[in-house]
């Protein structure tokens, strides 16, 4: 069947789909982790989604995730059908999230191109294993077992009919929603999933896989089936579902006389006059007679026709009115990348337009040409703000794999552990979020290694309960802060001090005393350094904090740690909402231009010489309201030419980052404006201070100032 039909655009939507599911099967079984089982509807969910993705599997012919799944939807099976108590709930949770990395494994490899090869034999005996031993505590207390799960590779889809007393006739009828992609494709699913159930199938269209056409005629016409089965109505409607892609599915038993007449449904086919009352289409009769709405034939929703109304005021169908939803499509991410880059582009051409030097003619009339320049910014500027907000994506999905990380890694160690997320659909830019994935993983691994004691460390200590990590998030001033807060042992200043000193890291003649708390808990986000005595698979090798305070300040974040002896640590992340579009402040020293982000800046300030204090060794500070602050000259830290060095000729930009303030003299502003960030070469990357770069209006490159880098 795979070779008749080209299975790109369906890949695509397995993928997808799958990993949509994967997603809601991982959150429903993390959300009941800590229960002492799963309730009925989680069990109905898992179920369905391992039934959905065994069948859009087998479509594909991926028989190693088929079989995987049809072990697990067998465990399922038995508890929705049987409900037996004492199965370990705990063992259960891990058997699910097993199969579900399994599959996101085999979907990696489909994705990039390889063969899913993965062998999911030893998981499936795991599952013998499982299943055999609820079973066996069932017969011990006289349980009648339900049948079993058979699952049948079908060798066609037509499957002839075996009529039986207890035989049933359908006709269904499937409305996808407006906004589903190949929805022939979906509707093969739907057949593939009730060849178990069917003695007779037929549908229409009926060639909806070599047929690219047919899903055109699907969406406008709706899929119909006759199905003959001995099952009931729920069934049917279990068996389909109503998810994202399916909007509605109406099921008619009928006799069998009916459904050999096919899908013509006979000549009297109901006519809908445009011009009828609402309420009486709602109703299903129409005004002239209720009996002989009684009279007409069995029909499935959508088997009838419009005649076309008079002039006049148009009518709303009834069945119409339930469709003003939000409609939710999905866009390859390099799309909206690329559209992104085009913003920026149309961002930069705006400036070079409204900044042309032949604007600046004397004698010229402006007027017009400044209110259509004022209406462009407008709609660039809503234009910008659409886009961005098309590329926030909540924090939701990236907060439960932490939740999985803290279970897998818990368990492992044999901690008891509650996982806590506060402001989880918070969001950021997609960006954002891919860079800050890998560095959050490993504050919370360190969270549940380092930062929780043992159940007897804190039973030793009076602390009663579970550990707790808990995992937030929040927006201020275009930043968001997230935070791994635990309630563990927190950090041994004395250690760490201890470590720094046999590393060398501390400065000779100064006593330990002199060393704040922040600056002590700062040398653990050094390369090599671990206060942990033994290795392990999760820490101690001195590599984690560094990479993470790196990939961090690569977009212009910061880390932050508190820490309370004896009651736990907080890791902060402070990070930019974007990274795609700024608003800065740009200057100008010598012949360079610079720009800085406005939400660091505190203030700018012009002084005066006598407000200078020269040090011996070189070092200036400057005294602001009765504050000391240290002083950096733009033009001296990169050795430019030509650069202001009179402070009462220049600006002060008072900035603080980290908790630390310093004031950078520039030789003069040019203004605000919205910038595009634009990656540098590697090379330049390796000069202190810089992030990236933009273009002005006037064409010039200026450089983006990490203060970050400024700063230490």
């Amino acid at each position: 069947m795979a070779e008749e039909f080209n299975t790109e655009g369906m890949l695509d939507v397995y993928l997808y789909e799958n990993e949509q599911l994967l997603e809601k099967l991982q959150e429903t079984v993390l959300e009941q982790k800590d229960a002492e089982c799963f309730d009925q509807d989680s069990i109905n969910e898992i179920f369905r989604t391992m039934h959905t993705i065994k069948g859009s599997s087998g479509i594909m012919m991926f028989d190693n995730i088929t079989a995987i799944t049809h072990k697990l939807e067998d465990v399922f099976y038995y508890l929705r059908e049987s409900h037996p108590e004492h199965v370990p709930h705990l063992k259960l949770v891990e058997h699910v999230l097993e199969v579900a990395d399994f599959i996101t494994e085999e979907m990696d490899k489909i994705r990039s191109g390889n063969t899913a090869d993965g062998d999911p034999e030893s998981i499936i005996k795991e599952l013998d294993k499982f299943l055999d031993m609820i079973k066996n505590g069932a017969k011990e207390e006289g349980v009648e077992l339900p049948p079993e799960n058979v699952y049948e590779q079908p060798k066609q889809l037509y499957i002839a009919p075996v009529a039986t007393d207890t035989s049933h006739f359908y006709k269904v009828y499937i409305t996808f929603s407006p906004n589903t992609e190949m929805a022939n494709i979906h509707a093969y699913k739907v057949v593939y999933a009730m060849k178990e159930i069917a003695e007779d199938l037929l549908y229409s269209p009926e060639d909806i896989i070599s047929d690219e056409g047919s899903a055109d005629v699907i969406m406008k016409e709706g899929f119909r089936i006759l199905l003959q089965a001995q099952c009931t109505e729920e069934e049917i409607r279990n068996i389909i579902g109503i998810g994202y892609d399916i909007k509605q599915v109406d099921v008619y038993e009928c006799k069998a006389e009916e459904f050999l007449q096919g899908f013509d449904f006979g000549g009297n086919v109901p006519q809908i006059d445009l011009g009828t009352d609402e309420t009486v289409i709602e109703a299903g009769a129409e005004p002239e007679s209720e009996q002989k709405e009684a009279e007409k034939p069995q029909m499935a929703p959508g088997d009838f026709v419009i005649k076309s109304k008079e002039p006049g005021k148009p009518k709303q169908l009834a069945k119409d009115k339930k469709n003003d939803k939000a409609a939710f499509i999905s866009v390859n991410v390099s799309k909206m990348d690329q559209l992104m880059d085009l913003i920026g582009e149309l961002v930069i051409s705006e400036s070079v337009v409204l900044q042309n030097p032949d604007l600046k003619v004397p004698g010229l009339n402006l007027a017009n040409f400044n209110k259509a320049a004022a209406q462009l910014s407008t709609i660039s500027t809503d234009l910008q703000n659409v886009i961005m907000s098309m590329r926030m994506v909540p924090l939701t999905t990236l907060f439960q794999k932490m939740n999985r990380i803290v279970f897998d890694v818990s368990r492992k160690l044999g901690k008891d552990i509650e996982f806590e997320m506060i402001g989880e659909h918070t969001e950021v830019d997609k960006n954002v979020i891919e860079n800050i994935s890998d560095p959050l993983m490993h504050l919370v691994r360190n969270a549940v290694d380092h930062g929780i004691e043992t159940n007897e460390e804190r039973a030793k200590s009076g602390k009663s309960g579970k550990g707790k990590i808990t995992l937030s998030a929040r927006t201020e001033a275009g930043k968001v802060w997230i935070s791994v807060a635990d309630n563990g042992k927190g950090l041994d200043r004395e250690k760490i001090l201890a470590k720094a000193r046999s590393q060398g890291l501390l400065e000779e003649g100064k006593p330990d005393s002199a060393y704040t708390d922040k600056e002590v808990y700062q040398f653990i986000t050094l390369p090599r350094f671990s206060t942990k005595e033994q290795v392990t698979e999760y820490s101690g090798r001195g590599v984690g904090m560094d990479v993470v305070v790196q990939n961090i300040q690569a977009i212009g974040g910061t880390l932050e740690i508190e820490s309370t002896p004896g009651f736990g640590s907080t890791m902060s992340l402070k990070i930019p909402l974007t990274l795609a579009i700024i608003d800065g402040i740009v200057m100008k020293t010598g012949d360079s231009y610079f720009v800085v982000e406005t939400g660091i800046i505190k203030s700018f300030v012009n002084v005066r010489e006598e407000m200078m204090i020269h040090e011996p060794n070189g070092d200036e500070y400057i005294m602001i309201r009765g504050e000391c602050y240290p002083v950096l000259r733009l033009g001296e830290w990169y050795g430019l030419s030509g650069y202001q060095r009179l402070v009462n000729e220049g600006m002060m930009l008072i900035f603080e980052v980290d908790g630390k303030t310093i004031c950078l003299f520039v030789d003069k502003l040019i203004g605000k404006q919205e910038i595009v960030v634009k990656p540098i070469p590697s090379y330049i990357k390796k000069v202190k201070g810089l992030s990236g770069c933009t273009q002005l209006g006037d064409g010039s490159i200026a450089l983006i100032l990490d203060p970050v880098g400024l700063i230490e």
